[in-house]
């Protein structure tokens, strides 16, 4: 910076150039009490990673022996952990 000041004036739409936020796909919307509930208790997932971990974790501490992993697309159709 140089030390120069710079004011301006209008709104954030018309100082950047950008159109203001109206569509419903821009908009805040809060969560479903439940939702947020489930959140709140880590119930949910962030990534099937995320449920493979848990689930192998889960056997280890049952002292399972042999344990089988299944993964469908990413973890998106189908994790199984037997």
């Amino acid at each position: 910076m140089n030390g120069t000041a710079h004011s301006f004036s209008g709104d954030a739409a018309s100082v950047t150039g950008l159109s203001p936020m109206t569509s419903v796909e821009t908009r805040i919307q809060v969560l479903p009490e439940f939702v947020a509930s489930q959140i709140a208790a880590g119930e949910i997932v962030e990534r099937p990673a995320s449920v493979v971990k848990e689930l192998v974790d889960n056997s280890l501490d049952a002292r399972s022996t042999l344990i089988s992993i299944d993964v469908v697309h990413g973890g998106k159709t189908l994790i199984r952990v037997t």
